[in-house]
């Protein structure tokens, strides 16, 4: 693939539109690279201040205003947590501040200053001579530096300084003694958009760059000046403007001054770059920048100085046939993408011999001999790491390198030592896949972009058609089966239909999937759901379609887990296709399953009847055959009772557990008793929704086909008493059923089932609102909490003042969360519920509960203390 066609697919990407990178995770069955493997990203989070650094505070305890000496023991963004020189390792006076709004100083401001130096008074009454404590700690060198805490940098870390409109300068990425300015345009996370001087109105893929604030080419104003480099315009953008343009632009950017208090934390993170061993001439192996798919022979074209180096890849064509020149590069030691002669052979991975390379196989030795030249040494390049935290199939956010301005959903598919190969999401072309150093600046963390707020290429869904479409039906393709055929040559006029459609469309495009609501829905799934669906998934790949079919069907089930743990592969079972993660939610609980979807097109008519029989439906419920009129299975006269007896449990009696059993979909077996209450609870919940009109099936009911009067209570369950159709499968679809239908003659009194209703009813009030029996004339009582009397006042609380009140009330198994977040008396009247649900990770009837308890705290706060 040429790299204009990569550059022309990399604006063509899908639409940014809603992602969620949990749900991503948790359908692909991937792990995101741990957060910990991107040090650029950390980085650019610290404010320089550090735990075990001393300072001075005011003391809020006393009346005067007075300072006192304290130690940071975490740091949070801009928040310190601080403890109070003498109590040593004691948490209990531990403290939270905000460093911009609190009264923090250095150490020796309140000597310079004349104020007054006294610890509050916990710290007096363990130390009697707390005036030598002072000296002592005014004496220790491990004072917070006042560029920290004063002017515009208090509680700024690096990336904030860097703001829109800052001139900065940028080394040239083939000459390290050329160095030309730009201008910051946006700083989104550390990542700089930049516009070279003098370009205004130029084409922005000629005059913008993109790097991160850490890169070692970039500089603030001035440094070129100090250094005595050459200010000149990228070698690209030179034929762009006169030589005399160019000149007024370089006198702009001489008088530009450097910002002392700027320079001193933009460079605090910056680490030093190591002195290299490169001689002129040697060989190595390298990934060019500009194309980074592939590596390939390359030599050390220049040396600059003990720091940098020129790499120049290979090219062994004529010069009338290189187009646009070689490809250089600027390198130091540590650079991602050099490695020493036979790295590649080494590590398993293909070397691409140099363009207009002659013969079949490429060989170092033969190459070395051909172009009298010298390897580099091993101990020119740094040593790999022992431990690496990033593994094959984990997920991150990269940069796309042809189209810097995007960043896409990426799959680690390969590490080798410290490069791994990475395949990016969301290109409408197939692109290589990309090799990156795992330092690289250019690679984030999951959910970075929604951090920063900046748009993330990712995955496309197959494409879902909501509004009902009139289906082109031609004759020859589609033929509408008369009343006299066969199910038979049904089948196989579907089977030459599809594989037709399978030609047509491709091997692996899936056609058209529709979901005929009219079929027969089965015991599992809510017939009025399914009528909600879109006519039609689809076309688009086998694999993506058939998933969403699939997630459409469970989740227009009655019990979602259910039709999931039907459709899960078993695992005895052997089978050709492709597994995919799919999950259900019910009752507030998640399962999950791996499903067999196939993979070409002309499995998918079997599939999907094979999957219609499994659910007990009818096999042309879904499919790639629209049911036009009539079905051809003849499924509307069919009871639910007939029904199963041909495509149901009937085939494959057995007691227990359906296929795919085995798993934990449902937490393993559960008690009789507690099925029973489940079922009790959906069978009110329907019944409020039931009609006595089979035509108009609500969407609750089971079956809407004018026949299922035909069924009676004793048949629904004959075929498969005592086994998992009873247990399972009479639920709220059952008992919705029977209070549709009207009594039939049966051999038990029509009087039998009602006391064993009323009697499931009577244990649970949820029973009220049932139109067949009136409310309870007993309301639940309500008792007023008593007036809670405070011995102190919670802003004095510790953390264990806290603890013990918590254990105190009905929240007790909450008091854990309270010591491990060290939450103090301050805290706890700061907390509310939208603060409780986010930070304690509560559920909303817990977080209301507790919240209750903390507005009892408040309110006698307020009675007994605020005057």
């Amino acid at each position: 693939m040429s790299l204009e066609a990569l550059e022309s697919d990399a604006d063509s990407g899908q639409d940014v539109s809603e992602f969620n990178w949990d749900d991503y995770l948790e359908e692909s069955g991937a792990l995101s690279v741990p957060h910990h493997a991107f040090k650029h990203v950390d980085q650019g989070l610290e404010t320089g201040l550090t735990p075990g650094m001393k300072l001075e505070v005011c003391v809020r305890t006393e009346s005067e205003s007075v300072y006192w000496v304290a130690t940071i023991i975490t740091t949070c963004g801009q928040l310190l947590l601080l403890r109070y020189e003498g109590y040593q390792d004691d948490r209990r006076a531990d403290f939270w501040c905000d460093i911009m709004t609190a009264d923090l100083h250095p150490i020796g401001w309140s000597k310079q200053q004349g104020r007054m130096m006294k610890p509050p008074e916990g710290v007096r009454e363990k130390h009697q001579d707390w005036e030598a404590l002072l000296e002592k700690a005014l004496a220790e060198s491990c004072s917070v530096p006042a560029s920290l805490l004063e002017g515009a940098q208090r509680g700024c870390n690096p990336i904030d300084l860097l703001s829109p409109g800052l001139n900065v300068e940028l080394v040239d990425h083939q000459d390290a003694g050329v160095v030309w300015s730009a201008v910051i345009e946006e700083n989104i996370g550390g990542r700089l958009r930049l516009r070279y001087a003098g370009t205004d109105g130029l084409p922005e893929n000629q005059s913008i760059t993109w790097v991160f604030y850490l890169d070692p080419l970039l500089h603030l104003s001035g440094w070129a000046q100090e250094h005595n480099c050459t200010l000149r315009p990228p070698a690209a953008l030179l034929p762009l403007r006169t030589e005399a343009e160019w000149e007024e632009v370089k006198k702009s950017i001489s008088s530009q001054e450097q910002d002392p208090s700027i320079s001193e934390e933009f460079y605090r993170d910056r680490s030093a770059i190591t002195p290299h061993c490169f001689t002129e001439g040697m060989k190595l192996e390298a990934v060019d920048p500009a194309a980074p798919f592939t590596i390939s022979p390359a030599t050390v074209a220049k040396v600059f100085n003990e720091q940098f180096f020129l790499v120049l890849m290979d090219d062994m064509r004529d010069e009338a046939q290189k187009e646009g020149g070689a490809h250089s590069f600027l390198c130091h030691r540590d650079s991602p993408g050099i490695f020493p002669t036979q790295w590649s052979l080494k590590n398993g991975v293909k070397l691409s011999p140099p363009p207009g390379f002659q013969g079949q196989d490429f060989d170092w030795a033969d190459y070395l001999k051909q172009c009298e030249a010298e390897a580099a040494p091993q101990q020119c390049f740094p040593p790999d790491p022992s431990d690496q935290c990033i593994k094959e199939s984990m997920m991150l956010e990269a940069v796309n390198p042809i189209c810097p301005e995007n960043i896409h959903v990426a799959t680690v598919t390969k590490v080798k030592g410290q490069h791994m190969w990475i395949r990016l999401e969301g290109l409408k072309q197939a692109m290589p896949e990309i090799i990156v150093h795992t330092d690289s600046m250019d690679i984030f963390p999951v959910s970075w972009c929604e951090t920063n707020g900046y748009p993330l290429l990712h995955p496309c869904k197959p494409r879902v058609e909501k509004q009902r479409k009139v289906a082109v039906v031609q004759p020859e393709k589609h033929r509408v089966p008369s009343k006299d055929s066969s199910p038979d040559t049904t089948k196989q006029h579907m089977n030459s239909s599809q594989a037709e459609m399978g030609q047509a469309n491709g091997k692996y495009c899936c056609p058209k999937i529709y979901f005929n609501h009219r079929c027969f829905s089965g015991p599992y799934l809510n017939k009025g759901r399914i009528a909600e669906l879109p006519q039609c998934v689809g076309p688009g790949n086998c694999v993506l379609v058939l998933k969403e079919v699939l997630t459409l069907l469970i989740n227009s089930a009655y019990k979602p887990s259910r039709v999931l743990r039907e459709l899960q592969l078993d695992q005895e079972g052997r089978w050709q296709g492709h597994g995919e993660t799919l999950k259900a939610k019910y009752k507030g609980k998640s399962y999950r399953a791996t499903v067999e979807i196939v993979r070409t097109a002309d499995q998918v008519a079997d599939f999907c009847r094979k999957t219609c029989i499994k659910l007990e439906c009818c096999p042309n419920l879904f499919g790639p055959r629209m049911v036009l009129e009539r079905c051809s299975e003849n499924c509307s006269v069919l009871t639910k009772t007939k029904y199963t007896y041909y495509y149901g449990k009937k085939k494959s009696r057995r007691v227990g557990r359906p296929p795919g059993g085995h798993s934990n979909l449902e937490g393993g077996v559960k008690r009789r008793g507690r099925r029973r209450k489940r079922r009790k609870q959906l069978f009110v919940h329907k019944k409020r929704r039931s009609s006595a009109s089979v035509d108009n099936t609500p969407a609750g009911s089971p079956q809407g086909s004018g026949d299922e009067e035909d069924l009676d209570e004793d048949d629904s369950l004959s075929e498969d008493t005592g086994s998992e159709m009873q247990d399972e499968l009479m639920d709220d679809s059952e008992y919705s059923e029977k209070k549709s239908q009207p009594p039939t003659p049966s051999p038990s009194p029509p009087e039998t089932p009602r006391p064993t209703r009323r009697r499931r009813k009577a244990r649970s009030p949820s029973c009220s609102d049932d139109e067949n029996r009136p409310p309870s004339p007993k309301s639940p009582r309500t008792e007023v909490p008593q007036k809670l009397c405070l011995e102190s006042s919670p802003l004095e609380w510790s953390v264990t003042d806290v603890v013990r009140f918590i254990r105190t009330t009905d929240c007790a198994p909450l008091a854990r969360i309270f010591m491990d977040q060290e939450i103090d008396g301050q805290a706890l009247l700061l907390l509310n519920l939208p603060t409780v649900q986010e930070c304690m990770d509560l559920k909303l009837g817990p977080a209301i509960k507790l919240c209750h308890h903390i507005e009892r705290v408040k309110l006698a706060f307020y009675q007994q203390f605020a005057s």
